[in-house]
């Protein structure tokens, strides 16, 4: 019984410190639909814009995580973050 209460414990531990998408962009400012997805994916790929936006400081799991989040609700894509578009 102990053994259980231990992982039940260490499994709701591991699953509130992994951060969603939204949340990550949400402390950076960040809004998924103030760009194209082409756009998204350059600031991915150019260190200089990511150390501007604070993407840099990221491990790089939450980099993956949020470089799929804002990607995926980006303007042009099928489900912006924006109402009405």
């Amino acid at each position: 019984m102990k053994i259980f209460r231990i992982l039940l414990a260490l499994s709701i531990v591991v699953s509130l410190s992994l951060a969603s998408g939204k949340d990550i962009a949400v402390n950076l400012g960040l809004n998924a639909s103030s760009k194209a997805i082409t756009q998204w994916e350059k600031v991915f790929n150019q260190t200089r814009k990511m150390k501007k936006l604070g993407i840099d400081t990221l491990s790089d799991l939450d980099k993956n995580v949020l470089k799929k989040y804002l990607i995926n609700h980006a303007a042009d894509s099928d489900h912006p973050e924006a109402a009405g578009m």
